[in-house]
């Protein structure tokens, strides 16, 4: 028994319907995808608005493993002026004091146990300087720096873990720092919009990726800053943070 063409016509209707339901829709463009969710960051860090307010800031880096501190420096940085302040100890026990302004590694000035360095050996601090500057800010600023010129960033898909939705963002950079060949995974959470996480593979090393978390957050003047950087017995902490609203002059040129 024939089906009338009408019903004939709805039935194919309605099939094609089912099945354009149960096709998986097409992701988005991963680059635009990625973008959006670093705007969302951004915004759970504070935003953006209060990330170009902020003066400058201060604070420690440094690596612990089991609880015992191996090294540690102090960061002093006016964002306003690129100005950078760094002291610590060296691996011979000496203590220094370095300035330069962030970007220039021609110029600057320090001191190694309380004496003034020159020439060769004052150029290296300051190369040292600014290496420090890169590497120990991107462990506490990467999340506010996702848009920065420069940097590849795209969607690599999500994640659930015990119940917790992430985003993944592919991060790489065109020809900018040091070490560009470096490449992270950032970990997204969903809800928070927080990153929890970020596994790497750095210039020169070979997969599998290393993973630390992103944990200890910690408000200040209204944005958030992580404070432990951990996997396994190790920590890399970003803690002791200040905001800085005014700098005294002395603070980028007296030891």
């Amino acid at each position: 028994m024939r089906r009338p063409l009408r019903l004939a016509v709805a039935a194919a209707l309605a099939t094609t319907f089912v099945l354009a339901a149960c096709m998986p829709t097409p992701p988005a463009d991963p680059k635009a995808r990625a973008t959006e969710i670093a705007g969302q960051v951004m915004d759970a860090l504070g935003g953006q608005r209060a990330w170009d307010g902020l003066r400058g800031l201060r604070w420690s880096f440094g690596v612990s493993v089991n609880d015992s501190v191996k090294s540690e420096r102090r960061h002093s940085w006016d964002k306003s002026t690129g100005q950078h302040r760094v002291e610590g100890v060296n691996r011979a026990g000496q203590k220094f004091v370095i300035f330069h302004t962030v970007g220039d590694t021609t110029q600057g000035s320090a001191w190694v146990d309380g004496v003034a360095i020159e020439g060769d050996s004052l150029h290296k601090l300051v190369k040292r300087a600014e290496a420090l500057w890169i590497n120990d800010t991107y462990w506490m600023l990467m999340p506010y720096k996702l848009r920065d010129p420069g940097v590849t960033l795209a969607w690599a898909g999500d994640t659930t873990i015990a119940q917790q939705h992430f985003d993944r963002l592919a991060l790489s950079f065109d020809s900018v720092g040091m070490t560009p060949g470096d490449q992270y995974w950032v970990w997204v959470e969903r809800t928070s919009r927080r990153v929890t996480r970020w596994d790497m593979v750095l210039q020169g090393s070979e997969p599998p990726p290393r993973s630390y978390t992103w944990e200890g957050w910690e408000q200040k003047d209204g944005l958030w800053f992580p404070t432990a950087h951990k996997a396994d017995s190790t920590n890399i902490f970003t803690n002791r943070v200040e905001t800085v609203r005014e700098f005294a002059a002395t603070e980028f040129t007296q030891p």
